[in-house]
């Protein structure tokens, strides 16, 4: 009150006319072009329902067998492809199985989502100093920003389901790949780079051929990041209809289950060290052939 009192200029009337102005003019957006917005994400939903069924109608040993050969791809570690195959064993038999692929189809998706979008971004910021003074500043709000505050707008325009929680998730996931990305590619040393215009090549084969081998190991640190950061958000998610491990966790803090929630919960974090521990092993193995192969 004070402090409006301070400004007359811009009451409690105007504030409360400008909130109103900005809510009408998002209803009147969202009522002209949500069916135009939910038909041009139609395809990503079918998508994610395809992949969730897949999922869920394969027999479990094939699922656990195909888990275990690409962590195993991905890790080259006994140890971590068997604690794999026994941490799904687990789940299994504590009744998660459903939950667990659910989760899985959607962090799946949301990685490649954000590997499609955030390394083609970071390269445009590593090429351009402008770009990247523009898309940083974009990126800080994406990661501060209140995950209630723009889980609002994208509940409004495309309603409660799977293809709003995937949005949110991909706006909260996105940003370690971009950031990672732009800096694995500025950190190419210049007397590389100076080598292959000796030799004569062009922008795209400095780009595909140095830059982009030579930033590897950053950019799946920033894989590695897009699917922690994606696995965190799995409860947030659940609260506008997304299926998975998130709803039990939410159910068992409305009705203080707390058996459920640890499961689940545990469930959450046996997935994030799997991933983790695979995609770490993968970039470490290629930070070696990279100081084998250039040091």
């Amino acid at each position: 009150m004070e402090f409006l009192s301070e400004f007359p200029a811009l009451g409690r009337k105007d504030l409360a006319s400008l909130k109103q102005g900005i809510d009408e003019s998002f209803r009147s957006f969202s009522r002209a072009y949500g069916p135009e917005i939910e038909a041009f994400f139609n395809p990503l939903l079918k998508f994610l329902i395809w992949f969730e069924k897949l999922l869920l109608g394969t027999p479990w040993p094939i699922v656990i067998i195909v888990i275990a050969a690409l962590t195993w791809l991905g890790a080259r570690s006994v140890k971590v492809t068997i604690g794999s195959v026994i941490a799904f064993l687990i789940i299994g038999f504590l009744g998660m199985w459903e939950d667990t692929m659910a989760t899985l189809a959607i962090v799946s998706v949301c990685t490649v989502l954000c590997i499609a979008i955030g390394i083609p971004i970071g390269i445009l910021m590593a090429r351009s100093d402008r770009t990247q003074a523009i898309i940083t500043p974009i990126l800080d709000v994406m990661q501060t920003i209140p995950v209630f505050v723009y889980l609002l707008p994208v509940v409004m325009l495309l309603g409660i389901g799977k293809v709003p929680g995937l949005l949110a998730v991909c706006i909260y996931a996105a940003p370690p790949i971009v950031r990672l990305t732009n800096l694995g590619i500025r950190l190419v040393d210049r007397d590389v780079m100076e080598a292959a215009e000796s030799f004569g090549a062009s922008s795209r084969e400095k780009l595909f051929g140095v830059q982009i081998p030579l930033a590897l190991p950053n950019i799946f640190a920033g894989v590695n990041q897009t699917i922690m950061m994606a696995l965190s958000m799995v409860v947030i998610a659940s609260m506008i209809g997304v299926k998975g491990l998130g709803g039990p966790v939410l159910r068992s803090i409305s009705n203080q289950y707390l058996a459920l929630g640890l499961m689940n919960g545990l469930a959450i974090v046996a997935l994030a060290i799997i991933f983790d521990r695979v995609s770490q092993s993968y970039g470490k193995r290629l930070q070696a052939y990279r100081e084998t192969g250039h040091g």
